[in-house]
């Protein structure tokens, strides 16, 4: 990175970092008064910075540092998160993981498609809804709005819904655990299936637990890695003229992070890194984690939201839906554990 790089991504980054900083001294106030934690550090990040930009804006030289720490250190934080993961995790599961995992993604696209344009949304911004809610948030619209050629506007208006909404999925699905007779580990499965991205479900389970983190993480991984078919799908069938000489790279359709959280998780799992390093990897990611909170938060104004359109707004709302159903009913198909 050179000196101008991070002279850029300093000021964002800093402020993420004192966010988090922010987040973890009213943990602490939590505590002393009420004796336990009601509110974890990483959703107490996240309102934090949503209140910030969308009271105050967000400064034009923030915004290198704040895309940086949501991204790239997230990214980070995933691959030392996949050292606490041993491949035992998922041994019982197995294929009706996957499988269950790969229908849900491709029923979600489908009903959340049909939803949109039922609500009379364009056919671009359908597919890019159905995309964010069903597969990984931002990354999948990103990566599908070349493909389709949407136009920015939609581009924009999709991740917008799609942050507001996922960051209210955070806020409100740990509070339903006590509620429901499941265990951490039925919690985790089902966060991974609904929550909107990456960052987003390690928020939702880890007010619940170190299993719920575990197994919810992977679950969600498995919908990412549905990325790469989705965008090759839409490739044939809507690209057209819209990727005409362009070719779809490995990066792309697989981000480094998922493969090097499956390597990390590997090599803990033939115990090659050690029990010391698993703690200092398990607790970097969850600063990490907590920064990249921050950073999200800090990327989402409401008032930008509830101008874009109620239609959208209702769309992403039915999508959510459609996709809890359907978490559900994949959840069904599991023993309890």
């Amino acid at each position: 990175m050179s000196v101008r790089s991070a002279l850029e991504i300093g000021p964002g980054l800093v402020l993420a970092v004192g966010i988090t900083f922010a987040a973890q001294g009213l943990v602490a106030v939590e505590k002393a008064v009420l004796g336990h934690e009601l509110v974890d550090a990483l959703v107490i990040a996240i309102i934090l910075g949503t209140l910030l930009h969308t009271c105050f804006g967000l400064a034009p030289f923030l915004k290198a540092g704040v895309d940086f720490s949501a991204k790239f250190v997230l990214e980070i934080a995933i691959v030392l998160l996949g050292a606490s993961v041993s491949l035992a995790t998922i041994a019982d599961a197995g294929s009706l993981m996957i499988g269950v995992v790969a229908c849900t993604v491709i029923l979600s696209l489908i009903a959340s498609y049909s939803l949109c344009r039922l609500l009379g949304l364009p056919d671009h911004l359908a597919t890019l809804v159905a995309c964010g809610t069903s597969i990984c948030g931002n990354s999948a619209i990103v990566a599908a709005a070349p493909v389709i050629g949407a136009k920015s506007d939609d581009v924009a208006a999709s991740i917008a819904f799609t942050a507001a909404l996922g960051v209210v999925v955070v806020l409100l699905l740990p509070s339903l655990f006590p509620v429901f007779p499941v265990s951490e580990w039925q919690y985790g499965v089902f966060a991974g299936m609904t929550v909107y991205a990456v960052p987003q479900v390690l928020a939702a389970t880890a007010p619940v637990g170190a299993a719920s983190v575990q197994i919810g993480t992977l679950v969600k991984l498995m919908r990412v890695l549905m990325l790469g078919p989705v965008v090759l799908l839409l490739r044939l069938f809507k690209g057209g003229a819209a990727m005409q000489g362009e070719r779809l790279s490995l990066a792309r359709l697989v981000p480094w992070f998922i493969t090097g959280f499956f390597l990390t998780m590997c090599l803990r799992s033939l115990a090659i890194i050690p029990d010391t390093a698993v703690d200092v990897a398990k607790g970097s990611s969850a600063i990490l984690t907590t920064v990249s909170m921050a950073a999200l938060g800090l990327s989402v104004n409401m008032r930008t939201v509830f101008a874009s359109g109620g239609r959208v707004l209702v769309a992403g709302i039915l999508s959510l839906a459609a996709l809890g159903a359907l978490g559900v009913a994949g959840l069904m198909m599991f023993h309890p554990q």
